[in-house]
């Protein structure tokens, strides 16, 4: 296992705020979230402006069918993005096949 480093930082409370919800949320201790966080930010690009070529989908679901899909997510070994980025894919390729 990799050896581990403490990293502090003053952020605005409002960003605290909805990091911790968010935390909360995902079941995971704030190691586990903020390593996941930073890993997922530096893989992605780190901070690589958007050009403008990329969008950004959200939407709601209800709570229930949202823990069954975070639950899908970690039995699979998945990211949301992926996740549906395959989703729409498949739809497009299957309207294609049509």
């Amino acid at each position: 296992m990799e050896s581990k480093k403490n990293l502090c930082a003053q952020i605005p409370v409002s960003l605290h705020t909805r990091i911790r919800q968010e935390q909360e949320e995902s079941g995971k201790s704030l190691s586990e979230f903020m390593t996941e966080l930073l890993t997922n930010y530096y893989e992605n690009g780190g901070n690589r402006k958007m050009d403008g070529k990329q969008r950004t989908v959200a939407f709601q679901v209800p709570e229930e069918l949202f823990e069954q899909f975070k639950e899908y997510l970690k039995r699979h070994n998945m990211k949301q993005n992926a996740f549906f980025l395959d989703c729409i894919r498949q739809a497009l390729e299957h309207e294609q096949e049509s």
